[in-house]
């Protein structure tokens, strides 16, 4: 019998868990498999042995593994294959596949596009009315540059499709340039208008602390005029794209988690210790959402 694991990222933010499991249950409404569990990376349980225990003792022989994160950073690169070579030593019958993040999918430029269309004003000429607006799409910041690099690109995707002059990248914690530098380049650019644009799955401490942020900023400048999207969330885009990750995991057999493991663990990492705040180094203070 086949299983379907999501596993999401975990926050210290209730809400943000709350969230995610509205979302799976959402995808899984979507699917036919009798046996579908949710579980979190860290901060938050079940973890992913104890989703996995979960889907064996509910009589799964065979298990997808479906990370909810947007890129291919430590977690999808490290972390998860580490956890299923575990599960793999306890369960030597049962099969693993595992899935790829949403990574840089067309199906997100929609779900950017809306919410954009949410605070854009509307009514004057396109062109007119953006000429001096710029977005700011505001990413977590991961130690791995193709994670970031990957964010960069769906900045360019976006730029092509929005009739804005300037589509600009930051991040919020981890690596630079930093949220207020991004900020203050808009406006150093020119810009009148910024709209900042979380590219984050769910809410979390995170997106709270952009709002703080972005409040400081817009105090600091009165001048400009200052908004904030909502975050992708529980879009039915998003769902789309999760359900093509079961499928692709399902017939194509997904990425080759045992080779991960191989090189993570040839790197020295040890996944008894992940959930000790990750690999990664980040303000304690700081809660990964996605």
């Amino acid at each position: 019998m086949d299983a379907v694991l999501f596993v999401g990222h975990g926050s210290r933010d209730p809400e943000g868990n709350a969230e995610l499991l509205r979302f799976t249950n959402q995808v899984a409404g979507n699917l036919q498999h009798s046996v579908i569990e949710t579980c979190f990376l860290e901060l938050t349980q079940p973890d992913i042995p104890q989703g996995i225990d979960r889907c064996v003792k509910r009589g799964a022989t065979r298990i997808f593994v479906v990370p909810i994160m947007l890129f291919s950073a430590g977690h999808a690169k490290v972390h998860i294959p580490l956890a299923i070579q575990e599960a793999q030593h306890k369960y030597p019958d049962i099969r693993f596949r595992c899935g790829r993040p949403v990574g840089v999918d067309p199906l997100v430029l929609p779900i950017l596009r809306k919410r954009l269309a949410s605070v854009l004003l509307s009514g004057k000429k396109e062109e007119e009315e953006r000429r001096n607006t710029a977005v700011l799409l505001v990413g977590r910041g991961s130690s791995d540059s193709d994670a970031n690099s990957d964010l960069y690109k769906i900045s360019r995707l976006l730029w092509e499709e929005v009739p804005v002059k300037w589509v600009e990248t930051a991040f919020i914690g981890v690596t630079d340039p930093r949220f207020e530098e991004g900020l203050d380049r808009c406006r150093l650019l020119g810009a009148q208008e910024c709209i900042v644009l979380p590219y984050f799955l769910f809410t979390g401490v995170l997106i709270k602390r952009m709002e703080e942020k972005l409040g400081r900023f817009a105090a600091d400048h009165p001048d400009m005029s200052l908004k904030m999207t909502s975050y992708l969330g529980l879009d039915e885009g998003l769902v789309t794209l999760l359900l093509n990750r079961v499928r692709e995991v399902e017939q194509e057999g997904g990425i080759d988690w045992q080779a991960l493991a191989e090189q993570a663990k040839a790197a020295g990492h040890d996944h008894h210790h992940h959930h000790h705040h990750d690999h990664h180094p980040h303000d304690p203070t700081e809660q990964p959402v996605g």
